[in-house]
């Protein structure tokens, strides 16, 4: 069964190429929904992830592009008020 997962991604996140990196890896997963930058400086992802796919999907993120620092990811289901696209995964800025 398919998941939405809210994730805050922390550590050096911004400016590195890190909301493209997220979409990539959704693409490669099969992973609907979208990613963008909080302004505190955190990533902040909605996911559609399908069976099989989380911790695959998961890992990337956590290993983020070359010039990325993840210090923190926090994992949780979506609120029932943050709807998530059924398809398609996009940077949101």
């Amino acid at each position: 069964m398919e998941e939405v997962l809210h994730i805050i991604v922390s550590g050096r996140v911004q400016g590195v190429g890190f909301r493209f990196h997220c979409e990539a890896a959704a693409r490669r997963h099969g992973v609907a929904g979208w990613v963008r930058n909080l302004p505190n400086g955190d990533v902040e992802v909605l996911a559609r992830v399908p069976p099989g796919q989380k911790a695959a999907f998961l890992a990337q993120i956590r290993r983020g592009p070359p010039l990325a620092q993840v210090s923190g990811l926090d994992v949780r289901p979506a609120p029932a008020g943050m709807p998530c696209p059924a398809s398609g995964f996009s940077v949101r800025h």
